[in-house]
């Protein structure tokens, strides 16, 4: 991975966005994933222990943070023996604009019994479709109305199920990302592929919650549309994560509409070909 590529330069005890973190709502607004992820890092770094794994993150984009620098402070609610539990902010100019809280917890033995389990599980894309690992690279898309995987959005504006593959941006150039912070990431592309109709995205997500299992293995994460809810302008959606082993967490969001900006499948495949021409 380029050192030159990620979403914060970090300064002082903050972070300055970098302009890759702007999001296709607004240039002077930080994207979901970044945010997300300078969050689960934060977490991870400060209130992470020993024997525990995180388990539950919950993300709430409240306020559009805007592309200034922020800070981020977290706090331990408890630690326990098994169940470990801790909060974090992002501050823009002192004020919150995202928070966060992760539900750490101690792995053991699986009980006896069968328990009911999802009937069809996600395929990811063949392995040569993987994104390139020295820089960044769209999402692969796929939906049932599409028989093949690709990185143009407009081959999958349709009504049908629709899927990602992707590799997130780092948080800080020059840093791999932790599986942990690698599944905050990808997750907050719920949004995407559940809000995603055949006239485009016309909803933003204001929070996050992710469910794991155990943590993503290898730098590609996928996500399969489970369900959409809507209803005057409020939706829900939940998506099964994945990667080359197969499922391994569930994520839930809440989104409010945003018809005005309604984003169209032919205004990415514009930012995705731009993005192309200024990588080579």
């Amino acid at each position: 991975m380029s050192e030159s590529f990620g979403y914060f330069d970090p300064e002082g005890a903050g972070y300055t966005p970098r302009p890759v973190a702007a999001s296709q709502w607004s240039s002077d607004q930080i994207v979901g994933p970044a945010l997300c992820g300078l969050l689960a890092r934060a977490l991870e770094r400060d209130q992470g222990e020993d024997g525990f794994v995180p388990a539950r993150l919950t993300v709430d984009l409240f306020k559009p943070a805007r592309m200034r620098p922020l800070t981020v402070t977290t706090t331990l609610v408890r630690g326990g023996k098994r169940i470990r539990l801790a909060d974090a902010v992002v501050l823009e100019d002192g004020v919150p604009a995202a928070r966060a809280s992760v539900v750490f917890l101690r792995p053991s033995q699986e009980p006896p019994g069968a328990i009911w389990k999802r009937d069809r599980q996600p395929v990811p894309p063949p392995a040569g479709l993987s994104p390139r690992p020295d820089g960044p690279d769209a999402p692969l898309w796929h939906s049932d109305g599409s028989e093949t995987w690709s990185r143009r959005p407009s081959d999958h504006e349709n009504a049908t199920r629709k899927r990602s593959w992707l590799r997130p941006v780092p948080v800080i150039p020059g840093e791999e990302l932790s599986p942990f912070v690698l599944a905050a990431m990808a997750g907050e592309q719920t949004s995407m592929v559940t809000n995603w109709s055949d006239a485009g995205v016309g909803f933003i997500n204001t929070d996050l919650t992710l469910a794991l299992s155990r943590m993503p293995i290898g730098p590609d994460v996928g996500l399969e549309a489970d369900n959409h809810l809507s209803e005057d302008g409020i939706a829900v959606g939940a998506a099964t994560l994945f990667d080359r082993h197969g499922a391994f967490g569930s994520a839930l969001i809440t989104a409010v509409a945003n018809a005005a900006r309604q984003i169209t499948a032919s205004h990415l495949d514009g930012v995705i070909a731009a993005a192309g021409e200024r990588a080579l």
